[in-house]
């Protein structure tokens, strides 16, 4: 893996589309991701390049004139690098290779990159590699004369660097030894999953970056590495919580993103087993980005895709400390937007009327943690009574003496 600060300053472009499926002001909110994505992975973005097409131009993405006007742009400000929003195909990458000369990201290569970055222990290293060397097997016709070892930099980091003269079958190869490694892992996971016996298990789940892990920290008075960047946990972490008494099992997983890589939602399948086993959700979510509607949105679809959408949840709105609006003058007659809704009028929206308990904290400064965890307990009680219904004069005994 390269040192950090060999890349940290490499310059970048963004490039992204307004389809008819995609409006401006949504590609905004998605190139604003991609960039701290960039940034995260160590580049500097110097402009972004948007193009208005009706759907993406199957052989350059973005259309022959575009790409010209890209390349002009890299080869006068030294640009070493393209990253696009959208994945795209085998051909067009290619395409785009050969007419702009540099190299060429998309978005899921750009998060492969990331998440190589991030891994720390075997698991999550062997997960990563699996996701590289899929995301790579399609796209060996490349043209790789500019991508050779010494130049290195995002997305060169494992397969990207070392692999690339290897064929097919090699590859395959690799993928399925990699395969049968992580099938190994998953039955020692599941062994230590099960060998946790009938504790109650609650898993923190949300979009990348919302502050799981500072909450994680905060809760179990642990040091699970927290970061305000993208992924900064990839690694599930378990830790032993005590509330009123009460003891749980919490577990820190990886944050959720928009236009998240099949490959990487295949690899990740013991993170997302840790999910799907667990007894209650901790849904965490930013209440300080101005899309945290979005990024629940986001988190559902994929709860629902591993089907763990029906699980008890509670919804915990954090960094209030962070939150910022616009007051609106009195004679001001432009329509509300979301950036004139105060945190209190947030509160009394559709917030108050979920069917999942809400409270609003900061994880950071602590603020309405006694709420939350009084929640959180309250939940992690109502599981435990339905196992262990004997046990309920002694849980009565316990709020007692806590109060």
């Amino acid at each position: 893996m390269l040192d950090n600060k060999e890349h940290l300053y490499e310059k970048a472009v963004l490039v992204g589309l307004i389809t008819q499926n995609q409006d401006e002001d949504k590609l905004t909110e998605y190139m604003d991701e991609l960039e701290f994505l960039a940034l995260t992975a160590g580049a500097t973005v110097v402009k972004r390049f948007t193009q208005k097409l009706t759907q993406p131009d199957p052989k350059t993405f973005i259309g022959s004139g575009k790409a010209q006007e890209v390349r002009d742009f890299v080869k006068e400000n030294e640009i070493g690098t393209v990253i696009f929003d959208d994945e795209l195909s085998p051909s067009q990458l290619k395409n785009l290779e050969r007419e702009i000369e540099v190299k060429i990201l998309d978005r899921t290569n750009l998060i492969l990159d990331i998440f190589a970055q991030r891994a720390q222990t075997s698991y999550a290293r062997t997960q990563v590699e699996l996701a590289q060397y899929q995301y790579l097997l399609p796209r060996l016709t490349r043209m790789w004369t500019h991508l050779e070892r010494q130049k290195g930099g995002i997305g060169m980091r494992g397969p990207g660097e070392t692999e690339i003269e290897t064929d097919r079958r090699i590859i395959r190869d690799r993928i399925s030894l990699l395969k049968e490694k992580l099938k190994t892992i998953d039955r020692q996971m599941a062994t230590q999953r099960t060998n946790r016996g009938k504790v109650v298990r609650a898993a923190l789940v949300g979009y990348t970056n919302v502050g799981k892990s500072t909450l994680m920290n905060a809760l179990a008075k642990s040091d699970v590495f927290a970061e305000n960047k993208l992924f900064a946990t990839l690694d599930t972490t378990v830790r032993k919580v005590v509330i009123g008494n009460l003891p749980f099992l919490l577990t820190d997983t990886v944050g959720f993103i928009r236009k998240l890589p099949t490959q990487l939602v295949e690899s990740f399948k013991s993170t997302l087993d840790e999910v799907r086993e667990a007894d209650l959700l901790i849904h965490v979510v930013d209440i300080s980005h101005e899309s945290f509607e979005d990024h629940i949105a986001s988190v559902n679809q994929i709860l629902m895709e591993i089907n763990a959408h029906q699980k008890p949840m509670i919804m915990i709105f954090n960094k209030i400390d962070d939150f910022s609006y616009e007051k609106k003058e009195e004679d001001d007659l432009t329509p509300e937007s979301r950036k004139n809704i105060s945190l209190e009028e947030w509160e009394k929206t559709w917030m108050s009327k979920s069917k999942y308990p809400t409270v609003f904290i900061s994880a950071l400064t602590k603020q309405n943690f006694e709420q939350m965890k009084k929640l959180i307990y309250d939940e992690v009680l109502k599981i435990h009574i339905s196992r262990f219904p004997y046990n309920d004069f002694l849980f009565e005994y316990f709020e007692e003496e806590t109060t």
